[in-house]
């Protein structure tokens, strides 16, 4: 009795699955009249089971049938499809008709940039490896656990995915005008009227941009751009190092061209204007500085920085930090811009300049997402090298969450 038992397991089971290969792919042999004389004894040996047909176990659908198959599915897996930031739809933002341009609200745009870093490059590859970390995230994954029922990919806000800028990795002047030029076609897009609202306008006429870098030079060139729609603003400076620094002391000693990197950005955009003359604030600060005294003196008294040191949080605790940051900001327009960096290396190895000593991912969230209530009017996440990262990703899906919360910023604000 054992013997015949296990042998018409054995037989059951092959029969089973040639059952199904039958109904995926239409294989008819013998194996099907053993499957329906399965089904006849079935009742004998499980008289607790009903007997059933093929489609309520394997659910195969009609041959023509493709919404199972659409990568933009509610079901798709997530490894599955084009890989945009969250899923978001691909937009043509730049070389278009002026008279006909898509109406969004918030874009996702890529700026592939790596030759003004000082230390290990790979920046340019930062773009991509954000939108791989952004997988798991989009329309149908991304519920705010701080805020119950709010998904920023599905609230009233059009946000869009543009794609990389091209910039040319052999002249970083042409390079950053690129990108600057970029920035302002976006900019030039128009916001949709509100359905709920049509009547009342928004607070500004112009799209909100989150920028994946590339070095932390390419801030530079975002600045320029969000300065001529929304004239200086006050930037929030997540970062371990100052990046203020006086080209005589970081670059410009070599040559006029090397002035401009991505540890002289801010000292430039406070020469250019794009920042107010106050109410800046650095983030996670606790790198060396080159010169002893004067580059702090140059970062608070010229560039008009205020500074939260990394070791901060552990006086003050996050709930500090925030308070701190809104005190200096006040009710200005605000850029943020994170460097990856500000994360410890155990949290973002992949990275140019590490530094031990810095935030926990899930400081770093829970800063950004308490500054809620800001008029944030663009951000970036820069500095992330991909070709540093674990095999785990963790660098890149840390990235990935940073602009998630940079994104629930203004959708928040901007409702």
């Amino acid at each position: 009795m054992k013997f015949v038992s296990t042998t018409f397991s054995i037989y059951a089971a092959t029969a089973f699955a040639h059952s199904f290969l039958d109904a995926a792919f239409g294989i008819d042999d013998v194996a099907s009249q053993a499957n329906r004389l399965l089904q006849q004894q079935n009742i004998m040996l499980n008289p607790l089971r009903k007997e059933s047909n093929d489609d309520e176990f394997f659910n195969i659908p009609a041959d023509d049938y493709v919404k199972d198959i659409d990568p933009n599915s509610p079901n798709a897996p997530h490894f599955a499809g084009i890989v945009t930031f969250a899923k978001l739809p691909q937009t043509e933002c730049f070389n278009i008709d002026p008279n006909n341009r898509p109406e969004f609200d918030v874009a996702i745009l890529g700026a592939p940039f790596d030759t003004a870093t000082t230390y290990r490059p790979g920046a340019r590859f930062g773009p991509s490896g954000i939108r791989e970390g952004a997988r798991r995230m989009g329309k149908y994954d991304s519920s705010s656990s701080i805020i119950p029922g709010f998904n920023p990919y599905d609230d009233w806000a059009k946000v869009v995915e543009c794609g990389d800028v091209p910039m040319t990795p052999f002249d970083n002047r042409i390079a950053l005008n690129q990108l600057y030029r970029a920035h302002r076609q976006v900019h030039n897009h128009s916001v949709p009227a509100k359905e709920t609202e049509p009547d009342v306008p928004y607070k500004s006429s112009a799209p909100r941009i989150i920028t994946l870098g590339g070095d932390h030079t390419i801030t530079f060139a975002a600045l320029r751009s969000v300065s001529e729609v929304h004239g200086p603003v006050s930037v929030i400076h997540f970062d371990s190092h100052i990046d203020t620094w006086d080209p005589k002391a970081l670059g410009g000693n070599i040559s006029s061209y090397s002035e401009l990197n991505h540890g002289t950005f801010l000292h430039f955009a406070h020469e250019k204007g794009y920042l107010n003359v106050d109410g800046n604030a650095h983030v996670g600060i606790r790198a060396p500085f080159i010169r002893k005294k004067l580059d702090k003196e140059h970062d608070e008294h010229d560039c008009g920085f205020k500074t939260v040191m990394a070791r901060d949080v552990d006086l003050i605790g996050v709930r500090g930090v925030i308070n701190k940051l809104k005190e200096i900001v006040g009710d200005n327009k605000v850029y943020i811009t994170v460097d990856i960096d500000v994360l410890d290396p155990a949290y973002a190895p992949g990275t140019g300049t590490a530094e031990p000593g810095g935030f926990t991912t899930r400081e770093l969230l829970t800063i950004l997402d308490g500054l809620h209530g800001l008029n944030v009017v663009g951000a970036d996440v820069v500095e992330v090298s991909p070709a540093y990262d674990t095999n785990g990703q963790i660098t890149v899906m840390a990235a990935a969450q940073v602009v998630d919360s940079l994104l629930g910023l203004m959708v928040l604000e901007l409702n």
